[in-house]
């Protein structure tokens, strides 16, 4: 168990150091674009125009890995990602911000990999518990990136950027010395084995996996509008700056680890990963409906808790499933299609979220993005609907997975 675990925790720390270069731009990129004077729309468009370009390359990425392993493309992925954010960093107009911006979704579609990697290395009992394992690897990057990222944005909008493009480079030298291989050359997809990525709906349980995606994807879709208007709606709202929100969004996290660290394996066990997924997407519904009505600081940080708690129950049951509809040689593949769909949802959940912001410009400010969340709790709520058309697989339906080296 301690030779299967040790590279899983290394995977953990791996995606920790992502996720906090993620969430370093989280509080700072709309007050950023402000300052090249964007518009909600423009900004709607900036934010999800990373999610853009992984829609094609976050598939492609999981296909690369599973042809020649997860390690090499991993770290050419990451690599890429230090260039992305130093890139930005060093914008000086709002299209070279957006430059910069698809840069970095081209080469930062890697999170399927991670989660490939988990398949390979564990069985389909174990397999939802670290995937909340790297859903805690998550909210701590969400813990403390934004906090970083506030923090840094006192000394230039420019700095927080530099600083995660230096966590991505130094993570490359991480992966480099101390993650092993996960999947053997045996059982590696092979060029003439090769087959258009749409073929994996076919190796999943029927319609399951593809409604698995689609309940992914209006999940994603719906909290991406909170995240990219979230610090637009506190300044107006209550008047706080990127600093205050980057708290803000640590609180976020702070939550998400406690739900996915150290809840989700038990919750798991107790109820089943469909169950979960239905009462994260109904707690997130009701949290985003609450939302645009706040008015006091204690009165957010209970709708925050109610986010965090909801996503946090919903996304790693989500993955988990999906995981478990697949071959162990289509994982990267599979992985890589759900997250596709997120990404998706990245794109289309700020455009809408922002050309609906618009609506409330001329609005009081008690009124503000009062549109744009309705209509995220909206989608999350179509969610709700697919999720309780989901079934678990049957255990005879499950792919095995051989654990590399030891069993977990």
């Amino acid at each position: 168990m301690s030779r299967a675990r040790s590279p899983l925790l290394v995977l953990f720390l791996t995606v920790f150091i992502d996720m906090v270069g993620f969430g370093i731009v989280i509080p700072v990129l709309p007050l950023y674009a402000e300052r090249f004077h964007a518009s909600p729309w423009e900004i709607g468009w900036l934010t999800g125009i990373y999610s853009g370009m992984q829609i094609i390359f976050t598939p492609l990425l999981g296909k690369l890995s599973d042809r020649f392993g997860r390690r090499p493309v991993l770290m050419i992925s990451l690599a890429g990602t230090a260039v992305g954010f130093a890139l930005m960093g060093l914008a000086q107009t709002l299209t070279l911000l957006f430059v910069a911006r698809i840069f970095s979704g081209i080469t930062g579609g890697n999170i399927s990999i991670p989660q490939a990697y988990i398949a390979d290395v564990t069985t389909p009992e174990t397999r939802s518990k670290w995937m909340g394992m790297i859903g805690a690897a998550f909210g701590l990057g969400f813990t403390f990136g934004p906090m970083i990222g506030g923090i840094m944005s006192r000394i230039s909008y420019s700095a927080p950027f530099y600083f995660a493009a230096a966590l991505a480079a130094g993570n490359v030298v991480l992966l480099y010395f101390i993650l092993p291989e996960s999947l053997p050359k045996e059982q590696r997809a092979r060029p003439h084995e090769d087959a258009p990525i749409a073929e994996v709906f076919r190796h999943g349980n029927g319609w399951m996996f593809g409604g698995v995606v689609a309940t992914y994807f209006f999940l994603v879709a719906g909290f991406t509008i909170m995240t990219a208007f979230f610090a637009l709606f506190t300044e107006r709202r209550f008047g706080y700056d990127a600093h205050a929100n980057g708290y803000l969004f640590g609180f976020i996290g702070i939550v998400t680890v406690i739900v996915q660290g150290g809840l989700i394996g038990r919750l798991v066990k107790a109820f089943g990963e469909t169950m979960l997924a239905r009462a994260g997407l109904l707690l997130t519904t009701a949290s985003l409906l609450m939302l645009p009505f706040c008015s006091s600081l204690p009165l957010l940080l209970i709708v925050c808790v109610g986010l965090s708690c909801g996503t946090g129950l919903a996304s790693p049951p989500l993955n988990g499933l999906a995981s478990q509809l697949i071959d162990r040689s289509w994982q990267g593949r599979a992985l890589g299609v759900l997250q596709s769909a997120g990404s998706a949802a990245r794109l289309i959940g700020p455009l809408l979220g922002g050309w609906l912001l618009m609506f409330d410009l001329g609005k009081p400010v008690s009124r503000y993005g009062e549109t744009a969340f309705i209509a995220a709790a909206g989608l999350c709520f179509i969610g709700v609907v697919i999720a309780f058309c989901l079934k678990k697989p049957a255990a005879d339906r499950v792919p095995e997975t051989i654990p590399v080296g030891s069993s977990v």
